[in-house]
């Protein structure tokens, strides 16, 4: 708890709190400064002493080392503005071509400046254009896409449909660091949660969607892959069907627990488990009929079997953040 302070009133009716001595002194205070106030939806009052300053940019530095693109993602999703890469003794190409690989993964990230012995990035974006739904619903909408397309290359041995899965995995993964990085900004920023209309519970729970979204693109991506191992082999007429009719039921469970995420629907969050007897049947039979073929192919079609109960199992965990 706070240190708490006695509301007075004046003799006009103006109700007053006394702000602490050492609060007004470490903003420089003094007797006639102008403070902001804002109310927050849950009823709180801010008090900003800053509130015409512009904040100063937040800038990491950074060595070159062996971790270094996991470094920079690092400082990117911690909200950074900007990032320098620096080396004493120069930094060769390998390094350079490390920079600029993460640097295109991230979205808004920019090299603004590079010389012999140091590389600035600088993050362009501006956290109050990107609200979190609107990410959310785009990296799903991609996500989805790369669902229905990883299905239709393992039942139909299209090559290049799961190649192009694979491809679309990047792009999914640019929106989901945007979205981490939204979220800790706003975390850190009431007047932008304010701006925004987001909670910080708000923010736990997207954050939370956001990860099991990208769980399913993962799972999409080792379907394809097994595609690929596959190498054009066709499977049998019942092999197809059972395929067809799990990826139908996992894929409606998806949109079912994106929709009742985002609207906060509890009767269609439940709906979501309760096709789970559906799933585990004919799983089940799928297995069964998996045995039956030859061993250069049964592992992939166990494997994708798996990675599709993965993705309804993600949904359903996408659907208890209603509750």
């Amino acid at each position: 708890m706070g240190e708490l302070r006695k509301v007075q009133c004046t003799r006009t009716g103006t109700f007053f709190v006394c702000l602490p001595r050492s609060w007004a002194e470490q903003h420089g205070l003094r007797k006639g400064a102008l403070v902001s106030l804002n109310e927050t939806s849950e009823g709180k009052l801010l008090v900003d002493a800053k509130y015409d300053a512009e904040p100063l940019p937040k800038v990491a530095n950074l060595t070159v080392g062996p971790y270094l693109g996991r470094e920079i993602i690092s400082r990117y999703l911690l909200g950074f503005d900007a990032i320098t890469i620096q080396a004493k003794t120069g930094i060769d190409f390998e390094v350079r071509n490390v920079v600029k690989a993460t640097a295109s993964s991230l979205i808004g990230l920019e090299i603004i400046e590079e010389s012999y012995s140091q590389i600035v990035l600088q993050c362009l974006l501006e956290p109050s254009g990107f609200p979190p739904e609107k990410i959310l619903r785009r990296n799903y909408a991609i996500v989805a896409g790369m669902s229905r397309d990883a299905a239709a290359s393992f039942i139909n041995g299209d090559l290049q449909l799961a190649k192009s899965v694979i491809a679309r995995d990047d792009e999914s993964n640019r929106l989901y660091f945007l979205l981490v990085r939204i979220l800790r900004t706003i975390l850190q920023a009431p007047s932008l949660s304010e701006k925004l209309g987001i909670s910080p519970i708000d923010c736990l729970d997207y954050r939370l969607a956001a990860s099991l979204i990208e769980s399913i693109g993962d799972a999409c991506v080792q379907i394809a892959t097994r595609t690929l191992e596959l190498n054009g082999i066709k499977f049998s007429g019942e092999l197809q069907k059972l395929f067809v009719d799990l990826q139908a039921l996992c894929y409606a469970a998806q949109e079912q627990a994106v929709k009742a995420f985002i609207n906060k629907d509890i009767a269609l969050a439940e709906q979501v488990r309760n096709i789970s007897e559906k799933i585990h049947k004919v799983s089940a039979d799928l297995e069964k009929v998996a045995e039956s073929q030859p061993l250069e192919v049964m592992p992939q079609i166990l494997a994708a079997t798996s990675f599709l109960r993965q993705i309804y199992g993600n949904s359903v965990d996408l659907a208890d953040l209603v509750v």
